[in-house]
């Protein structure tokens, strides 16, 4: 099976800003998800080194881990930086693995 994760390049910017602010150096992202209790899914991220078992992706020029027992939940899914309301922002997860996921118009 091939695991297919990709970052936006608004999410890729953030990243690297938040990576300089934060003076990580060259620590690849973790990306975390599991189902909560409703079936619904939580994400997770932050920097991290990588481990043994973890997937290593390079999207957008951003090095990203994903440990292996994440790959179901997160294959094929987007992360994207969008403002969400006037100078509120976010990361979110466009993941067609979740049950809650509706395909955005304009994709």
């Amino acid at each position: 099976m091939s695991f297919d994760f990709k970052i936006t390049p608004q999410a890729a910017q953030q990243v690297i800003q938040s990576a300089h602010a934060h003076e990580v150096g060259e620590m690849p992202l973790r990306i975390a998800a599991k189902k909560a209790d409703n079936g619904s899914f939580e994400y997770g991220i932050g920097f991290d080194d990588f481990g043994p078992e973890d997937i290593k992706i390079v999207s957008e020029g951003v090095s990203l881990v994903i440990a292996a027992a994440h790959q179901s939940l997160l294959n094929h899914a987007l992360m994207d930086y969008v403002e969400l309301a006037p100078h509120e922002f976010a990361f979110i997860f466009l993941n067609p693995n979740d049950p809650n996921y509706v395909p955005p118009k304009d994709l």
